[in-house]
């Protein structure tokens, strides 16, 4: 089993809960450093008031913004890749069944458009880095689907998802917004069966969820009802 005190600042972990696919955390840890160190400076800043919790909700949300007020100086940056495949057929030089093949080919076809539209939140040298705080829980298989992709043509070596741990229905609840935060949006019980069923394919995945110590304020307003 990981140690995550090994791997993770022990002053975050209690605010967070991590789950780890395809040993994401060493490959973060030995390989990319700066950009873990990076990740973890985002999460220990991440403080989320009622408020936001309150407004959160579609392209209005401020609570991507926090990620990007950290991220974006430190030179992580939203990028979409497009490839086009180029599909060549070379015939046998003989008709013996082990004659070589040509070096050239006979026919090159190209499909345009073959990889197109996969984009993704954040990506630093071989590190993507995704948020979903409150969309649809299909949108995880899109960021999964994304980063397989990224993964199977060489561009990343790992990737991360950040989301809403199960416990903060407690805050939703307490605070009377729990019809804004339904089952089928993005959250870790909708994220780890899809990384259960490997639809990461062999890409690590390390998957965040968001717990109730990120939210500021919200003890001192269970303590006064």
């Amino acid at each position: 089993m990981t140690s995550f005190d090994k791997y993770i600042a022990t002053d975050i972990q209690g605010r967070f809960e991590f789950r780890d696919y395809g040993h994401t955390l060493e490959i973060l840890h030995e390989s990319f450093p700066e950009e873990w160190r990076e990740i973890q400076d985002c999460l220990r800043k991440l403080k989320l008031t009622v408020q936001d919790v309150v407004q959160s909700g579609g392209n209005e949300s401020p609570i991507p913004k926090k990620f990007d007020d950290v991220l974006y100086p430190y030179g992580w940056r939203e990028i979409r890749i497009s490839g086009d495949l180029i599909v060549k057929e070379f015939p046998r030089q003989i008709a013996q069944r082990k004659g070589r093949f040509a070096d050239e080919p006979f026919e090159t076809e190209l499909i345009e458009g073959y990889i197109d539209g996969h984009n993704i939140d954040f990506l630093k040298n071989r590190v993507a880095f995704d948020l979903e705080w409150n969309s649809k829980d299909q949108t995880f298989d899109r960021d999964l689907l994304a980063m397989r992709t990224y993964f199977d043509c060489g561009q990343i070596d790992c990737g991360v998802i950040v989301t809403r741990a199960e416990e903060l229905n407690d805050v939703f609840k307490d605070i009377g917004i729990m019809s804004k935060y339904g089952a089928s949006t993005t959250w870790m019980g909708k994220l780890i069966p899809r990384l259960d069923s490997r639809r990461n394919g062999g890409c690590p995945i390390l998957a965040i969820g968001i717990r109730k110590e990120c939210v500021e304020g919200y003890g001192r307003l269970t303590a006064n009802n």
